[in-house]
């Protein structure tokens, strides 16, 4: 059974920095990529970045290139989300996805498994 756990989220100042984490486990994930997505409160969720398995392919959304960065650590089945200068509007649940295959997607319906999330809170 996969299992994707976040972790890292909490409160911080804008213009600060936070490291999610995303652990994996259940299943051998070399023919997986995962993403990062988002949900603001009243908003629709929103795709963040994707990287695949061997971290050789990523993608993130063009709003947030510069501020963040995904990467992956297959020894330890973890993925990371680096978010630098963050400001307000990130405020979200993120939550960490799998999907099979290793092509990174952007759409949220591509993905098969979903961790629960961790909320980041950023104050003005």
């Amino acid at each position: 059974q996969v299992q994707l756990v976040e972790s890292g989220g909490g409160l911080v100042q804008a213009g600060g920095s936070l490291r999610l984490s995303c652990a994996a486990s259940g299943r051998t994930f070399s023919n997986y990529a995962m993403g990062w997505f988002r949900q603001a409160p009243g908003k629709e969720r929103e795709f963040v970045a994707a990287i695949s398995w061997s971290g050789d392919s990523t993608n993130y959304a063009d709003s947030l290139k510069g501020r963040f960065t995904i990467s992956i650590d297959n020894a330890k089945n973890t993925v990371y989300l680096q978010m630098n200068r963050l400001k307000p509007e990130d405020t979200a649940v993120y939550y960490c996805a799998a999907k099979w295959g290793t092509v990174v997607r952007t759409r949220g319906y591509d993905y098969d498994y979903w961790g629960r999330g961790t909320q980041v809170t950023v104050s003005s």
